[in-house]
């Protein structure tokens, strides 16, 4: 049986205090719906492309889901659902899930979806049980279907970072992409590590890192630095055997 969710005290402050400031990054985007005028399919495009900003910080063209667009500009399912497939989508899972811990995880779609920092360790350690009992898409839609995020942005509006700016504050906060990068120090350091070889897995050689290409194996390296060092000491033997040789003959 599936522990329930732990509960947490709310610590993150600017969630939950309203803001004044006008415009920017806290405008509800509500998706257009039926209408299909030249305005309403550049309003779609924008929202589409702040949908991939707040979840990916940018997508290339490749990372689009155009299954995804095509149903969402049809109709066919709101802005939540859309929002839903990027979050379980291939890049996420490459490039997000595959590269953190689950407590990262939680910190990272709390950010991005409900538009807020974690309220404390312990938020992350009870949605980091719902992942490793219930997996990736279990955690998703307990967080797409809390009454949190229904209440700010319902079916069709685009998640954004709340209260980002207040009022008296002369800096508003960090945007969340820029707080939080997509994995953290540990990853990129075992990634490093892993760089410079290549891999053998189920009989096959992983590509080599693009600024790897046109350098040599490390076995090549290996064997010229060895070759150097031995051929170094071959001839200062020979040098100093010659000159105790030359030294002993003008003795005689």
């Amino acid at each position: 049986m599936a522990l329930p969710l732990l509960s947490t005290r709310l610590l993150s402050m600017n969630a939950r205090v309203n803001s004044f400031a006008l415009g920017g990054e806290e405008v509800n985007r509500q998706s257009p719906r039926s209408s299909r005028s030249k305005r309403d399919h550049n309003d779609f495009n924008t929202e589409v492309a702040q949908a991939y900003k707040q979840i990916y910080f940018h997508a290339l063209k490749v990372d689009r889901e155009s299954s995804l667009e095509s149903q969402l500009f049809n109709g066919e399912i709101t802005m939540r659902d859309f929002v839903r497939g990027l979050l379980l989508s291939s890049k996420f899972r490459e490039y997000f899930y595959n590269c953190n811990s689950n407590y990262r995880i939680a910190e990272q779609v709390v950010g991005r979806v409900l538009g807020r920092p974690v309220h404390d360790k312990r938020e992350s350690m009870a949605y980091s049980i719902v992942i490793a009992q219930q997996g990736l898409a279990a955690f998703v839609d307990s967080v797409l279907e809390s009454d949190e995020y229904m209440q700010n942005f319902g079916y069709d509006n685009v998640p954004h970072q709340r209260s980002r700016v207040l009022p008296g504050q002369a800096l508003g906060t960090m945007p969340f992409n820029q707080q939080a990068p997509r994995y953290g120090a540990y990853w990129r350091d075992i990634t490093a590590k892993r760089a410079p070889a290549q891999f053998i897995w189920q009989n096959r050689i992983a590509q080599r890192p693009a600024w790897l290409v046109d350098a040599p194996a490390p076995w090549a390296r290996r064997l010229w630095q060895n070759t150097v060092a031995a051929g170094g000491f071959a001839i200062t033997g020979l040098v100093i055997w010659i000159a105790a040789t030359m030294l002993s003959t003008g003795g005689r």
